[in-house]
């Protein structure tokens, strides 16, 4: 018989306790996550301008240790679970300490709804589309509401304990959550910040216009604010009345309360101005299209709510910390107020979303980063690679590569080409293809089995920023990168391996890549002007990109007639080191100050710089699928 969820709860406890502290361990043991640094990103939307102020100095080990290093906000894209981890380790090589016992506020908003659908709505010129969430995005919802509310406590369980760990004694903890969960959410915890540190149940009425004829109206959220001890940080938070109220003046007599009185006996009356805000929220309406603020994210917040929380439990320049960053609502707020603040979202979609929301804002300069080479395999668990065995045997055999037998090698991701020297390489789902991917590759085609092998051919699901960079800089060493179809592990369900096999409908295809105009350079006195500008988009199959068939066609309208469409966001380092890419100019669509066309980027920048002998100029798209594509020219 099945359990009910009350009998579920000891099992979610004591599992999530072992899960987060054996994560604990494996931190303590020295076992660190690392973060890359996409970019630097130098918020600037002028087309004939670019980033004026004065160059941050990255923060890294070296920094750190003559004591040049300065804070920088961040947005990470990656599992949260992953993201916590690096925060509590800290990560020596893009200069963030250890931040355990130092964030002052931690705001989170998971969303609840295991029926919702998570795709993407794409705007086009005269085509609208609809992405699918990707593999890894997948997995993680599945994870998430696979077993409805049980997997979804199972989930939140281990990060809020994680959680704890980094909010300083201080620190304050608001979950925002709806009528779904909102007792089952308490309740855990209860378990973890002790139901002495609880504080408050805020009530969010939004206003909602809806209609019921068997229930009454869902009108409101509820958030959840814990403290981590009894010391805790907070200020009290008052509002301005519309208009003042008088009311008679109280005084405290002999421990009485009695009426004030004037110095002629009448009754003394004040007028109130302010009140003090309580723990409902009515005040704050939701985010409608016509707001300012409004960004079409489906679960986007009012950044009111958030800058509440944050005056009341984060001190001036504390730490802030979100890790469902959604549409990027709390670092927005975060940034006004002048609070540190660091954000992450496991969805390409959101952190897209939110760069461009911060660039919009013209906050300070920020990194953007991604988890290191290292991805949280999910698939034991998973009933559909249960059925259909082990995964990258099945993706090499659709290939057309010939497994190698456990005699020969461990690897059971590795194949090759009957009747050549080509090694096949099939990556995991819940794996980023990166650089390092990339030079293992080349690496085993000199040493595995006795090397000597004429080309690897690596297959991947998910792709790193840095993976076109890679891709040109091993370009002679015969290692060809392609594209798993995102629908795969659908149509292995649907259809079973033997019919897809007889069939020999899946097809790899190769990644995509921005081409440009030949860059221009005219040396003027002091200064270098140089002109930049996009010439191409080659996106080479639609199968690439996780959409229903109708709309793979509309895609393949768009990649023959306006293929630069397709460009959601593009940057330029016009002084690039090799490591470390600086967006010093950006444009994206509905930046409409650079002209009037939503749907279009601006295609070329000039931008004027100091005189340089010889210059790495690298150019940086991300299109609107979330696929980024890298161009260096050396000039």
């Amino acid at each position: 018989m099945t359990k009910t969820l009350i009998e579920e709860l000891p099992k979610i406890v004591s599992e999530g306790r072992r899960e987060a502290q054996a994560i604990i361990e494996r931190l303590s043991s020295g076992t660190h996550l690392g973060l890359q640094t996409n970019k630097l990103v130098l918020p600037s939307k002028s087309a004939s301008g670019f980033w004026e102020g004065q160059m941050p100095t990255i923060p890294n080990a070296f920094n750190s240790a003559i004591g040049e290093s300065q804070w920088m906000n961040r947005l990470i894209y990656g599992d949260n679970m992953l993201v916590i981890q690096a925060l509590l380790s800290g990560d020596q090589q893009s200069g963030l300490p250890s931040l355990r016992g130092k964030v002052d506020l931690i705001y989170i908003d998971p969303p609840f709804d295991s029926k919702a659908d998570y795709r993407t709505k794409i705007n086009l010129p005269n085509i609208n589309i609809e992405q699918k969430p990707t593999v890894i995005e997948q997995f993680a919802y599945a994870d998430t509401w696979g077993e409805g509310t049980v997997s979804y406590l199972k989930m939140l369980y281990p990060r809020l304990l994680l959680m704890k760990e980094l909010l300083s004694d201080k620190g304050s903890i608001y979950v925002h959550i709806d009528w779904h969960v909102g007792a089952y959410v308490k309740v855990i915890l209860d378990d973890i910040f002790g139901k002495k540190n609880f504080r408050n149940e805020i009530i969010w009425s939004y206003g909602k216009m809806a209609s019921s004829t068997n229930k009454f109206i869902c009108n409101h959220d509820v958030i959840l604010f814990y403290t981590k001890s009894d010391d805790y940080y907070f200020q009290v938070i008052k509002k301005k009345l519309d208009k003042p109220v008088r009311r008679l003046a109280r005084v405290l007599v002999n421990g009485v309360l009695k009426n004030a009185r004037n110095a002629d006996g009448s009754l003394k009356y004040v007028d109130i101005t302010e009140k003090i805000i309580d723990d409902n929220w009515g005040d704050i309406p939701r985010v409608m299209a016509a707001s300012p603020e409004f960004i079409g994210y489906a679960t986007q917040k009012p950044e009111g709510i958030i800058e509440r929380a944050v005056l009341a439990s984060c001190p001036p320049e504390g730490l802030v910390c979100d890790f469902f960053g959604g549409s990027g609502t709390t670092a927005a707020a975060a940034e006004k107020l002048g609070r540190r603040w660091i954000t992450c979202d496991i969805g390409k979609p959101a952190s897209l979303v939110m760069r461009k929301r911060l660039i919009d804002q013209n906050v300070k300069p920020f990194l953007y980063q991604s988890i290191g080479d290292y991805q949280r395999e999910a698939f034991t668990s998973n009933k559909l690679i249960k059925r259909i065995g082990d995964l990258s045997q099945i993706i090499l055999g659709l290939y057309g590569a010939i497994p190698f037998t456990p005699e020969q090698t461990t690897y059971r991701n590795v194949g090759y080409l009957k009747g050549t020297r080509t090694l096949v390489l099939a990556d995991s789902p819940n794996k980023l293809t990166t650089a390092s991917s990339i030079k293992r590759a080349v690496e085993m085609k000199a040493t595995f089995l006795g090397g000597n092998w004429d080309k690897v051919i690596v297959l991947g699901w998910n792709f790193a920023f840095d993976i076109s960079q890679a891709i040109a800089q091993y370009k002679d060493s015969k290692v060809e990168v392609l594209v798993i179809p995102p629908d795969l592990l659908e149509k292995l369900q649907n259809k079973g391996y033997e019919k897809l096999l007889k069939e020999k409908s899946i097809r790899f295809s190769t990644l995509q890549y921005l081409q440009i105009n030949p860059v221009r350079v005219k040396e003027n006195g002091e200064n270098d002007e140089i002109d930049i500008s996009l010439k191409n988009y080659v996106l080479l199959s639609p199968d690439n990109i996780p959409l229903d068939e109708k709309d793979k066609e509309k895609l393949q309208i768009i990649l023959r007639e306006d293929p630069l469409a397709l460009i959601e966001y593009w940057s330029v380092d016009p002084d690039y080191d090799g490591k470390t890419f600086r967006s010093t100019w950006q444009d994206y669509r509905e930046n409409t100050d650079n002209d009037n066309d939503p749907l279009h980027c601006i295609y070329s920048a000039k931008l004027t710089r100091p005189h340089k002998e010889h210059r790495s100029i690298c150019i940086k798209a991300v299109d609107v699928f979330g696929f980024e594509s890298q161009v260096v020219e050396n000039i």
